[in-house]
């Protein structure tokens, strides 16, 4: 049985610039894994949810996120928030 190919997406927000979060990379494969690494390396926080990772993957580059995804996106940036404030404990 083969596994089904790893997928990844990156998002980036600017308030200042921006109304959204845009999509700044996205893969499957060995893009999806040099997205993560990269990510690794940078320790940027990595947040795991399929269907959003999916619903990413039909978006262009550099294309902000349409409201139908804000929830998923907002349900990201929530916990990042979390996580970046046990950090700084």
């Amino acid at each position: 049985m083969n596994k089904p190919p790893l997928k990844a997406a990156a998002l980036k927000y600017d308030q200042e610039k921006r109304s959204a979060p845009q999509l700044i990379a996205k893969g499957k494969g060995e893009v999806a894994e040099k997205i993560l690494r990269l990510a690794q390396e940078h320790d940027i926080s990595i947040f795991q949810n399929q269907a959003l990772v999916d619903s990413l993957l039909n978006l262009n580059l550099h294309e902000e996120i349409p409201p139908r995804l804000y929830q998923g996106v907002a349900e990201l940036f929530s916990w990042l928030m979390k996580i970046e404030n046990r950090q700084l404990k």
